[in-house]
């Protein structure tokens, strides 16, 4: 079965023209090459506010599997995860936690990544659920972390629609 899925990215020199956006179009290649239905990468602004509105804007359109890639910093306007705590329903921190672990094995850098990871539960009507992750912004944190995201995303897809464990 596909599922549709969105790849979000954030920040606010891709957003003003400035900066091409390469670690977005990196995600939406492995989703697609996984067998996900993914458009290109919508890019937005730093912000809980920016972040919060995208999500909730691919949810409404259908999207099982998001993806959003920058802002997870400690920067000034690094606020993704205060954006996506907004909209998740509930955490699933093991995945945050891996995606941590493998960054840091990589660079010392990946121990600030506050990036999180949840679930959206489904409400018949308005979502059919979705599983939501955070990605720092590099092209290369995106090809060590879309494997990881990519090994559990269709089972959370899954037990989110009632499925039973595999």
């Amino acid at each position: 079965m596909s599922y549709a899925a969105a790849v979000i990215t954030v920040s606010d020199r891709s957003a003003a023209g400035d900066r091409p956006d390469t670690a977005g179009p990196a995600a939406v290649a492995e989703l697609v090459r996984a067998g996900f239905e993914c458009d290109e990468p919508i890019v937005v602004p730093d912000g809980a506010e920016s972040v919060e509105r995208a999500l909730l804007a691919v949810l409404a359109g259908g999207a099982r599997l998001i993806v959003t890639t920058g802002g997870t910093g400690v920067g000034p306007r690094d606020e993704t995860p205060e954006g996506t705590a907004r909209v998740i329903g509930r955490p699933v921190p093991g995945i945050a936690e891996e995606l941590r672990r493998l960054g840091a094995a990589e660079t010392p850098g990946g121990m600030i990544s506050r990036g999180l990871s949840g679930v959206v539960d489904p409400v018949p009507g308005v979502t059919a659920g979705a599983l939501i992750v955070n990605l720092p912004g590099s092209p290369k944190a995106v090809a060590s972390g879309m494997p990881v995201i990519l090994s559990v995303a269709r089972h959370v897809i899954d037990q989110l629609a009632g499925g039973d464990h595999s």
